[in-house]
C-alpha cells in the first residue's frame, strides 16, 4: 500500500500536474495540504476518473486539507475536535478516514507567522488540540498517521542553514516540544530517505533560487503509531515533483507499507 503527503499550494494550479504524479506512481491514499479552493470547486469529478474517492475540509481561503484514497473512505471526520479557532473562525486544517487497512488524518499545521504574533499562540494550541485528538488513534492496535504540513522542523540538521532562522519561527523549542507531545502519544517521526543530497529536505522556496541551490526544510512530515511504523517498507522524498515550470513549493513524501 502506497500512502503520502503533499502540500499542492493550490489544487487548482496543480491539477494536471497532481492527475499525473497519481498516474505515474500508483498512490493509494493521497493527504493533501493547502487546497485554496472551496469544498465546492475540489476536482472530485476529475480524481473520480482516476479511481480515487475523496473527502474534504476546505472553504477557499489560504489552507485546506483533503483525502484521495482508491482503498476506501470511512468514518471520515471533519476538522480537528476540540481544535482553537482563529479569529473567530475554525480554520480547515484537519480531516481523517479510515482507508482500507490503515487510519490516516491530513493535516495542515499553521504556520505561526513570527514569534510575537498570535498566530504563534494559536498554532501551539492547535498542536495540543492535536496531541489529545490523535491519542486513541494511536493506541489502537490498527497502522495509524498523522501526515501533512507540520510548519516545523523536527531537528536543526532539518533546515539548510539553522543560522538563518535565528529567532524565527518553524523551530523554536516550543514547537519542537508539541512534536516531542505527539511522540508521547504514542507517534513516531517516519523519515524519509532523498532521493538526492544528503537530508530529505520536502520545501523549497520559490524565492532566491533556493531549489537548485537546495536551501530546504524538512517540515512535510509523517507521524504514525507502532504498527505503522513497522509496516513500513520505504519512505521517500519525491525530489522530481518539485522541478519545472507550475511546481508546487513543497514536494510530496511517499511511504510504503506492507499490510
Amino acid at each position: 500500500m502506497r500512502i503520502a503527503t503533499w502540500n499542492v499550494n493550490s489544487i487548482t494550479a496543480r491539477l494536471p500536474r497532481l492527475l499525473a504524479w497519481l498516474e505515474s506512481t500508483g498512490t493509494d491514499v493521497l493527504c493533501i495540504q493547502e487546497t485554496k479552493c472551496t469544498a465546492e470547486q475540489f476536482p472530485t469529478d476529475e480524481l473520480r476518473e482516476l479511481g480515487y474517492e475523496s473527502v474534504v475540509n476546505a472553504t477557499g481561503r489560504w489552507n485546506g486539507v483533503a483525502l484521495l484514497s482508491k482503498v476506501g473512505l470511512e468514518d471520515v471526520v471533519t476538522g480537528l475536535p476540540g481544535g482553537p479557532e482563529y479569529e473567530g473562525l475554525q480554520e480547515p486544517r484537519a480531516i481523517s478516514a479510515t482507508c482500507g487497512p490503515v487510519r490516516v488524518w491530513s493535516v495542515y499545521v499553521p504556520n505561526g507567522r513570527e514569534v510575537a504574533h498570535e498566530h504563534y499562540a494559536y498554532k501551539l494550541r492547535w498542536l495540543e488540540a492535536l496531541k489529545g485528538a490523535v491519542a486513541e488513534d494511536a493506541a489502537g492496535g490498527r497502522p495509524f498517521a498523522v501526515l501533512g504540513d507540520y510548519n516545523i522542523a523536527p531537528t536543526d540538521d532539518d533546515v539548510w542553514d539553522i543560522a538563518v532562522f535565528d529567532g524565527a519561527t518553524h523551530v523554536t523549542a516550543p514547537e519542537r516540544a508539541a512534536l516531542a507531545g505527539l511522540r508521547e502519544a504514542g507517534l513516531g517521526d517516519v523519515v524519509p530517505r532523498p532521493l538526492k543530497y544528503d537530508h530529505p529536505f520536502t520545501y523549497w522556496d520559490y524565492r532566491q533560487l533556493c531549489f537548485p541551490k537546495n536551501k530546504g526544510m524538512r517540515i512535510d512530515l509523517v507521524y504514525g503509531n507502532k504498527a505503522f511504523a513497522d509496516a513500513v517498507k520505504d519512505s521517500y522524498v519525491d525530489r522530481e515533483e518539485r522541478k519545472g515550470k507550475g511546481a508546487s513549493d513543497h514536494a510530496p513524501v511517499v511511504v510504503d507499507l506492507d499490510v
